[in-house]
């Protein structure tokens, strides 16, 4: 028989949590997957500083998203982990087609203040349950997306 969690935090207040994170993670996730598809197929006279940049974010998503995963288990539910489920889940388009440098600066804009958008969504959940560790992980993830939004629109202007 598995141990019951006992945290302080009521099952079904973890749930809507670990869901809430789920989202998040899936934004991470596919964030991750679009900058390193930047990454790959940046070109024109920025490619040395956008190939550079976008290696940075995401090794940072890649990170990142170990954290959250973590913790939605830490809260007693399973990580989504595939695909087809961060698909479902995600707030972010992917690319799909040839990007022109700039375009890719302005959609990681977007798309990072789309996640913190994300994070900042749990929070409601994280304080009615007085779950301090999300909130804390929560408030790391949006201070971060809301700084990389800041320099990619600042590259943008």
């Amino acid at each position: 028989m598995p141990l019951q969690i006992d945290i302080g935090i009521e099952a079904g207040d973890r749930k809507a949590i670990a869901d809430g994170l789920s989202r998040l993670l899936a934004d991470s996730y596919t964030l991750y997957l679009k900058t390193h598809n930047f990454h790959w197929n940046v070109e024109g006279p920025m490619f040395n500083t956008l190939h550079l940049m976008f290696e940075g974010q995401y090794t940072e998503l890649a990170l990142a998203v170990d954290l959250i995963a973590e913790r939605i288990r830490s809260l007693g539910h399973p990580a989504p982990g595939s695909y087809r489920a961060f698909a479902d889940l995600t707030s972010i388009a992917e690319a799909t087609d040839k990007v022109a440098a700039e375009d890719m600066i302005r959609q990681l804009a977007r798309d990072h203040e789309t996640v913190a958008k994300t994070a900042r969504s749990v929070f409601p959940l994280c304080d009615a349950a007085n779950d301090e560790p999300t909130a804390d992980l929560l408030t790391q993830r949006m201070q971060l997306h809301e700084k990389t939004a800041w320099m990619l629109r600042a590259m943008a202007a």
